[in-house]
């Protein structure tokens, strides 16, 4: 079986909460999903297909790419079901492969026992047909092998992506508590900003938000920054379908934009890592950098967003410093930021009680395990009075 050209099930994963962006992302690429779930989305096509998603997706995690379903109710029956795949036309003898896993089954123990079955399945069938083992670990670098093993139920997929596609490889410096990239550019996504209009990111640390903003704006996918994939490593790639899609990557991307993104930080070594890690991206030139208490930021006439992702602490119990923080957020977003819509973006509610604003919306997230808001601000010209926040 041909798997770049023979269709099957693909599941791409993405962080829970962020899959409403990921189809958005999907369905602009012209792939009609089949099913939509927390944590991802089902769709059908080929592993050429998983190249076009792989070197454009923003907010996915992995894109998996089936090879079988089967029952399982232990481990000798998965490795019996496994065995019986032809590995020897999946993988080079001569290669590495790793394995990854999501099990829930009575038998296991550990998801590294279920690993070393599937490990061994691949191995002991390529060396059955070749005479030599490949060799195997934990890098993902090379050709991965996924299993998702619920209950009695199986699925083996190969990895086309390898390592996470939710870095996007332009951080090479993180700075102090950075967020996720892929996280990142879905919160601009929920904005709903037009990536046409003013964008400013006061308290920007390692700059993230401010080079998603760019990125978006420019419509410069991450995939461009990237050259090896899991999909690389698997028997039958043809170099060309990758390299063709990375020139529609570079001739769809723009240049320059036609309005101002600005990034300020209180830091000077968060803005210099932040300008480096535009510079890798390249978009360091769209981006106004400046070191400044947030209420000195620059906020020009033309409206747009304002995001900020200020610390939030412990989720029980606050410091007054950061109550002062927030409480600054306010009184900037209500006296400079009039015409704009403000964002917050928090994993604090008590915190952003100090905000003094009524939310329009409270737009659910999680950062890492925790529970986040990405609370939506419209901030009115003049004297329109706004409720506090209950």
């Amino acid at each position: 079986m041909d798997i770049f050209q023979h269709k099957s099930r693909i599941i791409i994963t993405c962080n829970k909460r962020l899959s409403p962006y990921l189809q958005q992302e999907v369905e602009a690429l012209g792939f009609v999903p089949e099913r939509v779930f927390s944590t991802g989305i089902e769709l059908n096509g080929t592993v050429n297909d998983c190249i076009t998603l792989n070197l454009n997706l923003r907010c996915a995690s992995q894109v998996l790419y089936s090879l079988k379903s089967f029952t399982a109710a232990d481990p000798d029956e998965l490795y019996k079901e496994l065995v019986t795949i032809e590995w020897e036309n999946l993988i080079d003898f001569s290669g590495y492969f790793s394995i990854t896993s999501n099990v829930n089954n009575e038998h296991i123990r550990t998801p590294l026992f279920a690993n070393v079955k599937v490990k061994d399945a691949i191995a002991d069938r390529i060396k059955s047909i070749k005479g030599i083992r490949p060799n195997s670990g934990p890098e993902q670098n090379k050709t991965v092998i996924h299993l998702y093993w619920q209950d009695d139920k199986a699925d083996v997929f190969a990895d086309t992506s390898g390592e996470t596609l939710a870095k996007h490889s332009y951080r090479k410096l993180p700075g102090k508590a950075p967020m996720l990239e892929a996280l990142a550019a879905a919160t601009i996504m929920a904005t709903g900003w037009d990536r046409n209009s003013t964008f400013v990111n006061p308290m920007c640390g390692s700059g993230t938000l401010a080079i998603e903003a760019a990125l978006l704006a420019t419509d410069k996918s991450p995939g461009f920054f990237r050259m090896n994939y899991g999909f690389m490593h698997l028997l039958g790639y043809d170099e060309q379908v990758f390299f063709a899609e990375r020139r529609k990557l570079k001739d769809k991307g723009k240049k320059e934009t036609g309005f101002k993104i600005i990034a300020t930080d209180l830091a000077p070594e968060a803005i210099d890592i932040a300008q480096r890690n535009a510079r890798t991206a390249g978009v360091e030139h769209l981006i106004d950098f400046a070191v400044a208490d947030f209420a000195d930021t620059e906020v020009p006439e033309t409206p747009g967003v304002i995001m900020f992702n200020p610390e939030y602490g412990e989720r029980l119990g606050t410091h007054s410093k950061l109550e002062a923080t927030y409480a600054r957020i306010g009184d900037f977003l209500k006296q400079k930021c009039g015409g704009y819509r403000g964002y917050v973006f928090t994993g604090n509610p008590d915190l952003a009680k100090r905000i003094g604003l009524k939310a329009a919306r409270r737009i659910e997230f999680y950062n890492g395990k925790l529970d986040c808001r990405l609370l939506e601000y419209d901030l009115y010209q003049g004297s329109k009075r706004e409720p506090k926040e209950d």
